[in-house]
């Protein structure tokens, strides 16, 4: 079974986050989902990202390297949004890194010094028509990443919404979120 470290978006550690890592939980994977904003639970993408920059985004990144910094290389790390910040950061940059999954996010990476690790999968989700992934940035930089990577996915749901994994919001798709958990489930299963 994997270890996994799931990074919140934007709105911080919801219950619907913590629902995701529990679902890991259930099917034997050991998971850890840090609070990187310390209890902060937000209520829209605005205020999300009001609070962002009222850390700072290396700050929250600071706060994602620390929360792993005890653990064992061997990770697989998962970030949401905001949190695939982190994600895509620790996978290509902290050695051991058994895959990472990032969802609704992507960055170049060149952002962290470097292409993609040789043997690191990569999936990478997002509904198809989120205006926050469908931005003429992260998807056409999703679907650059997964080429160039040897066990690389990308999974685009009907829809567009940027939560739509997440059941604590109004923006949750239960049929596309079950389609990612599906997916997610069958990649970390592969990793055995």
């Amino acid at each position: 079974m994997a270890e996994v470290v799931v990074f919140h978006h934007v709105l911080g550690l919801t219950s619907g986050i913590l629902e995701l890592a529990e679902t890991l939980r259930q099917a034997g994977h050991t998971v850890h989902a840090p609070d990187l904003y310390e209890g902060v639970v937000l209520g829209s993408l605005e205020e999300g990202m009001k609070h962002v920059r009222s850390l700072g985004f290396e700050a929250v990144v600071k706060r994602a390297e620390n929360a792993v910094a005890g653990l064992a290389p061997g990770l697989v790390y998962l970030g949401y949004s905001l949190g695939g910040i982190p994600a895509q950061k620790l996978a290509q940059k902290r050695p051991g890194a058994r895959g990472a999954v990032l969802v609704a996010a992507c960055l170049p990476p060149t952002e962290f010094g470097g292409a993609w690790p040789e043997g690191v999968p990569l999936q990478i989700h997002a509904q198809e028509r989120d205006p926050e992934f469908d931005n003429g940035y992260d998807l056409p930089t999703a679907k650059a990443l997964v080429a160039d990577v040897a066990d690389g996915e990308l999974f685009l749901y009907p829809g567009d919404r940027h939560f739509f994994a997440d059941s604590s919001t109004e923006e949750y798709d239960q049929e596309a979120a079950m389609a990612f958990t599906r997916n997610v489930l069958a990649f970390l299963a592969r990793l055995n």
